[in-house]
């Protein structure tokens, strides 16, 4: 896939909450938990080998200013999910990170937009500063809602929820369209 504008790895600018976090896969596992029938966890190969890999090319847009185009690999969102049995009354995904950092997207923006947790950036494994072992693919929302070293999707039915930016006045539907602050 040849994309002539294409971004570097090295375009990102480091600028989480705690610095990049180092997992170790050996002991990795990514919960799906929350108001689901089957709580459950998946090791880091188990995703990579169970689970249809998808690849896009999408832009990061950074409230800072800055952007990146490049072309992830990982596997959708809502397969996940599924697999954990969902609640009819779930209607957000709560991504939980290795430092502590949450943010949302509603279970319907997920599904309709094909969603994808990245393992790959422009063909190479995510590095620990992109947010290895997997980063969400946040498509048309400001870089904030992209959670990078994702370890857990809570399912949840509190529409109210806010995450790590949105409880410090970022909008919590941080659509590209609008401004980032506030709702």
């Amino acid at each position: 896939m040849c994309i002539r504008d294409r971004s570097s790895i090295n375009d990102f600018r480091e600028n989480s909450i705690k610095g990049p976090q180092d997992i170790n896969v050996t002991g990795y596992q990514l919960s799906i938990f929350g108001l689901v029938e089957k709580p459950t966890n998946y090791s880091y190969y188990e995703v990579l080998d169970n689970f249809t890999s998808y690849k896009k090319v999408l832009t990061l847009n950074c409230v800072e200013g800055w952007s990146a185009t490049v072309l992830w690999d990982g596997v959708k969102v809502m397969d996940l999910v599924k697999s954990a049995d969902p609640y009819s009354s779930a209607e957000i995904s709560i991504f939980h990170a290795e430092d502590g950092y949450t943010t949302n997207l509603t279970i319907d923006y997920i599904r309709d937009n094909e969603l994808i947790l990245a393992y790959k950036i422009n063909e190479v494994t995510l590095p620990d500063e992109n947010g290895f072992p997997f980063m969400l693919v946040a498509e048309s929302k400001w870089g904030y809602k992209w959670c990078r070293w994702v370890t857990g999707i809570e399912l949840s039915d509190d529409t109210e929820y806010e995450g790590y930016w949105e409880s410090r006045g970022y909008s919590n539907s941080a659509d590209l369209n609008d401004s980032f602050w506030g709702n």
